[in-house]
């Protein structure tokens, strides 16, 4: 991404909470996509759940890095990165990597914060920073992620089922939303006849823990394939030269037999 451009969004995450990428893959690889989601929801039947807040007639598939290696191009994506960086800092970790699939009749999901569950005082940097990989044209019809600009900053995070005001985060395929983990949202409602689908991919700070347990739901086998920045952002690395060695020894080098060394905290000074 030319300079300028990151700039751009940099100022728009940190004043909006949001920032909207366009054109950041192709209409081959969405289709690639979504023909896998679609295998992956007939071989394990996936079926929509039966609560507002994951929706009961939205299909998700959680884990898709144990499913397939064609979603490994997704966590360290050279346009996402750099921004999910921006608020997180170095050490960031994969905090989740999901599809969301809306089907017609679906209604508004529950505003909310991914960052309401962790005990922090509000408003505080970011500790979560999450994205929206756009697999089909986003409209306010089919049930386009809806934003409240700015809430970020809030000093609480929003009372769950309550109505606020919000704007849909429109976007066309092939596009990517990124968010601040403090910023108010929710899945819209569905009242078009197609599905709308997209890739929830989710980021933490390396001293959170993360949303799906990467170290223990993924295949020594798949993970010893990945390159070894991928297998920093499952949280095969120390954070910082402190957090989550195993005997000074990073998990990669321990659990993956990986060459790679990396000094601990205490080696630096």
């Amino acid at each position: 991404m030319p300079a300028a451009d990151l700039a751009e969004h940099i100022d728009r995450l940190d004043r909006d909470g949001f920032t909207i990428v366009h054109d950041a893959f192709d209409a081959l690889l969405a289709d690639q996509l979504s023909s896998d989601i679609d295998r992956i929801e007939a071989v394990r039947k996936v079926r929509p759940a039966d609560n507002d807040f994951e929706g009961r007639h939205t299909t998700r598939v959680y884990n898709l890095l144990a499913h397939s290696a064609g979603y490994e191009q997704i966590p360290v994506h050279p346009v996402v990165l750099p921004l999910v960086e921006h608020l997180l800092g170095d050490g960031c970790l994969i905090s989740s990597l999901s599809s969301i699939t809306i089907g017609p009749g679906e209604t508004a999901q529950p505003i909310h914060a991914d960052d309401q569950v962790i005990p922090i005082a509000k408003p505080h940097a970011a500790c979560t920073a999450n994205s929206m990989w756009a697999l089909t044209d986003f409209t306010e019809a089919n049930g386009a992620t809806r934003v409240i600009p700015g809430s970020h900053l809030a000093d609480h995070s929003p009372a769950y089922g309550q109505s606020f005001d919000s704007i849909p985060a429109e976007m066309p395929m092939g596009s990517i939303l990124v968010w601040h983990g403090s910023l108010w949202h929710g899945g819209g409602a569905n009242r078009t006849a197609a599905r709308r689908r997209g890739i929830a991919m989710n980021y933490c700070a390396g001293w959170v823990r993360q949303q799906e347990n990467q170290q223990l739901g993924l295949a020594k086998t798949r993970v010893k394939k990945m390159s070894p920045e991928l297998q920093e952002l499952c949280g095969f690395g120390i954070y910082r030269g402190l957090i989550g060695h195993i005997d000074r020894k990073p998990p990669s080098q321990v659990v993956l037999g990986s060459k790679l060394r990396q000094a601990m905290v205490w080696d630096r000074v």
